[in-house]
């Protein structure tokens, strides 16, 4: 189950990563009497100290609003500005004017929903997929009340986007595609590259909902050529702080939300009222402290392969606990095998005759943290029959998870499904 084999003495990834678990603080805590073991990173990862660090200094030093002129004001300004490039330089866009902070990704979505609502015209279509998040849908499901034509793409009963039919809707009334990255209900991971080039033949603009794939995967924003990227800070091990970037001078030009006080330009345009700034230098933090476990001579050549490194390492732990998940009788993987080309380290499960709140319950009794239902992802867990059900038991794999916890996590889903 090893990524690699060392070389000259070096450390293994799994070795590498077993060592920066004294980074996160939480990862000491107990349950029942065993170590607590989160599987839950899906739902939010844990923070590390290097990150809770860097907020607790805000509020030591420098907890002020913005835009004033006095010391802890502009430093406080000095520091968000700071976490701004931080995120540009994680996302690989051109400039930090690209990014803006929200309270959420939900919240920072239906405000860019609504933005481009009012660029469109009555006949206008928007695809949104079967596969994705209810926030990257229901925003867009609400340009309908404008007059806007809003279609799905299918979803196939393997757990993969059907991309022949997106092929096929997207068209000459096409204004905007929006489109997960990877689903955090099963794990799928799509064809962005795709979409990109079918929407850049009709002139549309291409919106992804990256929140799912950042944690796991390098992204180069500029280089995939997307118009709008929306991703949260709580899912790359930092705050709950939502992050939007908008392609260089594409903000500017739609009529967004906002009071007459507000700056109307990018990146402020679509940020509304106060925000949490000690969440926002966490959020740059969380960058700083991925880019510490990489390798290279710039910023933001450690966070590439830092990230490739995660995903190495998490997609053997993932393969493997799939692989024997599907050994165990009674119990049924849901989505796509991990021999798929790209698959996100997140493993949904159905147990034969139990409830996936009833399982997840158990595994709270034996110290494991895991989810049931179906985490906003509500439309494929609809279209794959499981909402009845009572949607799937998910766990997901994070840089902080071991070969150990995996195989107390077999061990306990073993125990589980074995029971009348």
């Amino acid at each position: 189950m090893e990524t690699r084999t060392p070389q000259s003495g070096a450390p293994t990834p799994t070795e590498r990563f077993a060592a920066h678990r004294r980074d996160f603080p939480s990862l000491s805590r107990t349950h029942h009497g065993l170590p607590l073991a989160y599987f839950d990173g899906p739902g939010g990862t844990q923070v590390p100290q290097r990150v809770l660090d860097a907020m607790m200094h805000y509020y030591r030093t420098c907890n002020a609003n913005t835009h004033g002129y006095f010391v802890t004001t502009l430093e406080s300004d000095e520091a968000q500005e700071e976490a701004r490039a931080r995120l540009a330089l994680f996302l690989g866009a051109s400039s930090p004017r690209c990014i803006s902070f929200g309270h959420n990704m939900t919240s920072l979505n239906f405000a860019l929903a609504r933005a481009v609502g009012r660029a469109l015209r009555p006949g206008d279509e928007v695809l949104v997929t079967q596969l994705d998040h209810e926030a990257n849908r229901g925003p867009w499901l609400g340009l309908r009340e404008l007059g806007v034509t809003v279609r799905e793409i299918r979803l196939l009963p393997t757990g993969a986007l059907d991309m022949e039919d997106a092929r096929e809707k997207i068209g000459e009334r096409t204004r905007l595609v929006a489109a997960g990255y990877s689903s955090n209900f099963i794990g799928t991971v799509n064809d962005i590259p795709a979409l990109r080039k079918w929407t850049y033949e009709v002139g549309a603009w291409l919106s992804v909902d990256a929140v799912h794939y950042a944690p796991h995967f390098p992204l180069d924003v500029t280089a995939l050529g997307v118009d709008f990227l929306l991703c949260s800070a709580y899912k790359f091990y930092g705050p709950h702080v939502g992050v939007l970037y908008a392609r260089e001078d594409l903000l500017d030009q739609l009529p967004t939300d906002r009071l007459r006080t507000q700056d109307p330009r990018a990146p402020h345009r679509i940020e509304t009222g106060t925000l949490n700034p000690a969440a926002i230098v966490g959020a740059g933090a969380a960058v700083d402290y991925l880019a510490s476990l990489g390798r290279g001579e710039s910023p933001r050549e450690r966070v590439v392969t830092a990230m490739e490194e995660v995903a190495s390492f998490e997609h053997v732990l993932a393969a493997h606990l799939w692989e024997e998940l599907g050994r165990i009788p009674g119990v049924t993987p849901v989505g796509l095998p991990f021999s798929s080309p790209r698959r996100a380290p997140t493993v949904s499960f159905t147990v034969e005759g139990k409830d996936p709140a009833e399982v997840c319950r158990a595994l709270d009794e034996r110290a494991i943290c895991a989810w049931d239902g179906h985490f906003y992802g509500i439309r494929p867990c609809e279209v794959m029959g499981l909402l009845e059900r009572g949607g799937v038991t998910r766990v997901g794999l994070s840089l902080y998870n071991t070969e150990e916890e995996v195989e107390r996590l077999l061990a306990a889903v073993r125990e589980i499904a074995s029971r009348g």
